[in-house]
């Protein structure tokens, strides 16, 4: 393989100013959000010292995921992208304010974690099918993967950071720390959206009704293509079977290194950001046990998080390459609850399972049955094993008359 292949393309960074807005964005945001994820469960912890408990605060992201995501990707094909990027952003940064101030009370109440943590998914779910559908729009359709890969290992890079930063700081100092610096990203996030161009929608004969008629449509699409469908479930069953952050403190406790609870959140990162960094040759694919200490345990974190995002560039290079600009917004509200709804369900799985048996049979339970699910879906579904990128990166159809990537 030669060395080329084996570094990261930095052209979309080069080439799209409004790419390199939103990649700066993203950047800081995954710090402060990765480490709100590991505060919120090392407080849930401290606070109420049940697995069930931490648990719970993925299935208060369960309702406003489903709804608040699909109604995100039918207003993300409807208005203009950057404005609902930016109005979700300023929501989310209050959210971070409202934790900072419960976690400064001399009792901090454990009711706000679940209430704000709902209100923060919400946010978080209006926005994100603009952001995806943002990016074939301002990057060009051949360098999707390089840009893809370029985001992730951001986001890893990050999320390494804040994993590690959340875990000693909420363990250590207090939450309150963690809280405050998430409400600092989001300002300083919200200043680099600020300046991103407007991203109106497509033409007007393409706009659709903002209510279920619209929903349903994007569901009817997915659901005529095995690839983009095999691609949604897979995740799904990774997410939901094999998703072990909610058991982490636990674990770490178990294995007699509480100081360990942020590397175990930072590992995966750590193996999916190697992978990051050597990602050049991706852009030339077209086919898309129980550790018995800490660094055992690390060490299959690590593995696990590198496989993950071989997939995960692999499924975004796929949707960004094949869906309709017109469709965008509605199919990364789907793709939102392949990825999203995941995490939820397995924290209360691994959670539920975990307060009958142990930490560690809810691990190894989980990952066998996320093995035999993937196994299923590239069983019933022959399209999605088969599928193949066109040569020269070739997208869906664009209908929306613009020319990613260029500049003015």
């Amino acid at each position: 393989m030669s060395r080329p292949r084996l570094r990261a393309g930095l052209t979309p960074l080069r080439t799209s100013r409004d790419f390199r807005l939103l990649y700066a964005s993203r950047t800081v945001i995954a710090l402060g959000t990765q480490a709100t994820e590991v505060a919120l469960l090392v407080q849930a912890k401290q606070l109420t010292g049940s697995t069930v408990a931490v648990g719970l605060l993925g299935a208060v992201e369960l309702v406003p995921l489903v709804v608040f995501g699909l109604y995100g990707g039918v207003l993300a094909d409807r208005f203009d992208r950057r404005r609902l990027i930016l109005v979700c952003e300023g929501a989310l940064g209050c959210c971070a304010a409202l934790l900072t101030l419960n976690a400064l009370a001399a009792k901090p109440l454990v009711w706000p974690l679940y209430v704000v943590t709902g209100l923060m998914m919400a946010a978080a779910a209006l926005q994100r099918p603009s952001l995806d559908a943002t990016i074939p729009r301002v990057v060009p359709t051949d360098q999707l993967t390089a840009a893809a890969a370029l985001l992730s290992m951001s986001q890893n890079v990050s999320f390494l950071a804040g994993t590690t930063l959340g875990g000693a700081l909420a363990a250590g100092p207090g939450p309150e720390y963690v809280y405050g610096l998430d409400t600092v990203c989001f300002v300083v996030s919200f200043g680099f959206l600020w300046l991103v161009r407007p991203l109106p929608a497509p033409g007007a004969r393409h706009q659709p009704e903002v209510g279920l008629r619209s929903i349903v449509a994007g569901f009817a699409y997915a659901r005529g293509r095995q690839d983009l469908l095999g691609s949604y479930l897979a995740d799904l069953a990774a997410m939901t079977l094999a998703y072990p952050n909610a058991l982490f403190p636990f674990v770490a406790a178990d294995l007699h290194a509480p100081w360990a609870v942020g590397l175990m959140f930072a590992a995966p990162s750590a193996g999916a950001l190697a992978i990051t960094v050597v990602s050049g040759w991706m852009g030339r694919v077209r086919r898309h046990g129980l550790a018995p200490d800490i660094a055992v345990a690390l060490g299959c974190l690590v593995l696990a998080g590198a496989a993950d995002m071989v997939s995960g560039i692999f499924r975004a290079t796929l949707w960004n390459q094949t869906i309709p600009d017109r469709l965008r917004g509605r199919m990364a509200g789907l793709e939102l609850l392949s990825y999203g709804v995941g995490p939820s369900v397995g924290q209360i799985r691994g959670g539920a399972v975990a307060s009958v048996t142990s930490a560690r049979f809810s691990l190894a339970s989980g990952g066998l049955f996320c093995v035999g699910a993937v196994g299923l879906v590239c069983l019933l579904l022959p399209g999605f094993t088969r599928y193949r990128a066109q040569p020269g990166g070739a997208a869906g159809e664009r209908d929306d008359g613009a020319q990613p990537g260029r500049e003015p």
